[in-house]
């Protein structure tokens, strides 16, 4: 096959571009340019895509013998991830940007030009298999539990699926990734991970904000309204956050207080006890299908839920209703916020995902 290795410069993305070629493959590798501010450096394992992982990448290639290229992506990763980022945010939503990048970037804009240009297929560093199942092509976890990344690959589409080459997804760990690149002569062998979001290099995502939207006075409330608080813009403000609430107004029972919701049409922030973070269900109309769609999808069927990279999948049944993927927890979930991820998982195996938009409290209001 004709491979178009994606190569954003870490050790993953490395052997997996060396095992394509291994496998005889015709490899080609390629680095997005994700930022205009083609001098930025890495800061330790904060930040990817600078210049420096470029530079990384072209030597991987180099001493892989294949061609490379820096393809710049930058404006449309402005408009389909950053700029989603911030307008998520506004409209009081946690948003993932790693999810939206899997999306909209690698298997949207760099697989459609791949496609474009003759290649068979868009080989990435991912943890996460593609097998045959009995109605087509199915994503499946890692063999690596600890290091599976199906969760953020939940976004893609049975079409999506048959381009996309996972060749890490059998590797029992992540040393054993590095060993083969330390043997193979890599200089990325002990490279770190990247971690955090990649425009935000800093970690500071509350500043990041306030320099795009700006600040805007307003009120934190508890559950029957009560104002006991002020800020200074509820973008800064997720779901299940505990400090940074300078609240007024001690609690009845005075234990710790928590964000329950963000009211952005208000600029109001509504905070209540940890228990009422417990959610029953979770719904969003904005929702996809990894592979064959179920066969009755308004028949409510059992499956497991997961809402971030790195939680555990929790017992569920879902089904779509009036244009929504409802999903109903078998036991609460804690912390769940509106513009996270639910990927639902039948085993190892990823059936969709949704973006949450509304979230349902097991906790009633005058409990």
């Amino acid at each position: 096959m004709r491979i178009l290795a994606a190569m954003s410069g870490g050790v993953d993305s490395a052997v997996a571009a060396a095992r394509a070629v291994d496998a005889g493959h015709d490899v080609v590798g390629v680095h997005l340019a994700l930022s205009r501010a083609g001098g930025t450096l890495r800061t330790g394992s904060r930040g990817c895509c600078t210049i420096e992982d470029a530079m990384d990448a072209r030597r991987v290639a180099d001493r892989l013998g294949i061609p490379f290229y820096v393809w710049d992506f930058s404006e449309r990763f402005r408009d389909d991830v950053i700029e989603d980022f911030v307008a998520e945010y506004q409209a009081g939503r946690t948003p993932n940007p790693c999810m939206r990048c899997n999306e909209r970037i690698k298997f949207a804009a760099l697989l459609e030009r791949a496609l474009e240009l003759g290649f068979d297929a868009v080989c990435t560093g991912h943890y996460a298999t593609v097998r045959d199942g009995a109605r087509g092509l199915e994503l499946h976890r890692s063999s690596e539990e600890a290091k599976d990344q199906s969760y953020v690959l939940g976004v893609l589409t049975a079409d999506q699926l048959a381009h996309a080459y996972f060749p890490l997804g059998d590797t029992p760990s992540k040393a054993l990734v590095r060993a083969e690149a330390e043997s193979r002569g890599l200089t990325v062998a002990s490279k770190p991970d990247s971690y955090d979001i990649c425009f935000i290099p800093d970690g500071d995502t509350r500043g990041w904000l306030a320099e795009r939207v700006g600040t805007a006075p307003g009120e934190i409330v508890d559950r029957a309204g009560a104002v006991v608080g002020s800020h200074d813009g509820a973008h800064a403000f997720t779901v299940g956050q505990r400090r940074g609430l300078r609240l007024g107004v001690p609690a009845p029972d005075g234990k710790p207080r928590f964000v329950l919701e963000v009211r952005p049409v208000t600029n109001t922030v509504v905070v209540g006890p940890k228990e009422a973070l417990a959610i029953a269900e979770l719904a969003g109309a904005r929702y996809t299908w990894a592979g064959a769609a179920p066969e009755d999808p308004a028949t409510a069927f059992a499956c497991e839920v997961q809402v971030r990279a790195h939680a555990d999948p929790v017992p569920a049944t879902a089904a779509v209703r009036e244009g929504e993927l409802v999903v109903t927890l078998v036991d609460p979930l804690h912390g769940v916020a509106p513009g996270q991820t639910a990927v639902l998982y039948d085993g190892t195996r990823v059936l969709g995902q949704c973006t949450i938009d509304r979230t349902v409290s097991a906790v009633p209001v005058d409990a």
